[in-house]
């Protein structure tokens, strides 16, 4: 499944596309279909016309990750290549990722989802969003607040 978001990516309009085979088993998730192997298989040539499609979009988020890291990052580098001005995000579930993951997307948002920590949009959240490695988090804050300035 894809979607045009607002709000995942700050002061961006991403092309969010569902990637499936989802490793994690976060309590409360909101996609548990996504650990099926379900839907059809992400290509570039479905990358280049689904960014033609959705003009105005700035920003390619993979939604998972799936079970296929090296598929996974060569994805991502035919959009820095094909699609140089488009960034590139990952929301993973994991606590942590592999270093060419850092390197292959702007924005990788890490942690599982916990309930009693709640979203991004929580104070209390225990995930994460990174923009080249600066933790931007507080972005999803009431009103930005950075709690460590």
């Amino acid at each position: 499944m894809t979607s045009v978001v607002l709000e995942e990516i700050p002061d961006r309009v991403s092309l969010a596309v569902d990637i499936s085979n989802c490793q994690g088993t976060c309590v409360g998730c909101h996609s548990p279909f996504l650990r099926l192997n379900i839907g059809e298989e992400l290509t570039p040539a479905i990358i280049d016309a689904l960014i033609a499609d959705n003009f105005g979009v700035n920003c390619f988020l993979f939604l998972g990750e799936g079970n296929d890291l090296p598929a996974l990052l060569a994805l991502a580098a035919h959009i820095r290549r094909t699609h140089p001005k488009m960034e590139i995000a990952l929301y993973s579930g994991r606590e942590e990722v592999e270093p060419e993951v850092w390197d292959a997307f702007d924005y990788v948002k890490v942690g599982p989802y916990r309930p009693e920590c709640g979203p991004l949009n929580e104070r209390s959240t225990n995930q994460r969003l990174y923009y080249h490695r600066e933790d931007i988090t507080h972005r999803f804050w009431r009103k930005g607040i950075d709690p460590n300035t």
